[in-house]
């Protein structure tokens, strides 16, 4: 059986990173000697930095589920297209074959 997985999303590997940043930034400012004001101050810089990151991560999947739709869309409609074709040439043989059948009853 064939493996498909080609390694984690870029989704994940932002998740991840972003995770670990901010365990790592949470962990340095409580074992540094800083002020209470400080590390509340950087905690806030590390916040804003993630919510943007989350930001752009769910920016990027929406931008990317909306191109998805298009797609279907567009597979959709071209196989209507086909189908609708495929109908309209059955159609117009069996058009052509009782022409013909009715022609050699009368002949």
């Amino acid at each position: 059986m064939a493996d498909n997985h080609h390694g984690p999303s870029s989704a994940a590997v932002l998740l991840g990173f972003l995770s670990g940043a901010a365990l790592g930034a949470v962990a340095a400012i409580l074992l540094t000697p800083r002020t209470g004001q400080e590390s509340r101050d950087l905690l806030r810089g590390y916040a804003r930095r993630a919510e943007d990151g989350l930001r752009d991560l769910v920016e990027d999947a929406g931008e990317r589920f909306e191109g998805a739709v298009e797609e279907g869309r567009d597979f959709i409609e071209s196989k209507k297209t086909v189908l609708r074709e495929a109908f309209d040439a059955g159609r117009d043989a069996m058009r052509r074959e009782r022409e013909q059948f009715t022609k050699g009853e009368q002949g």
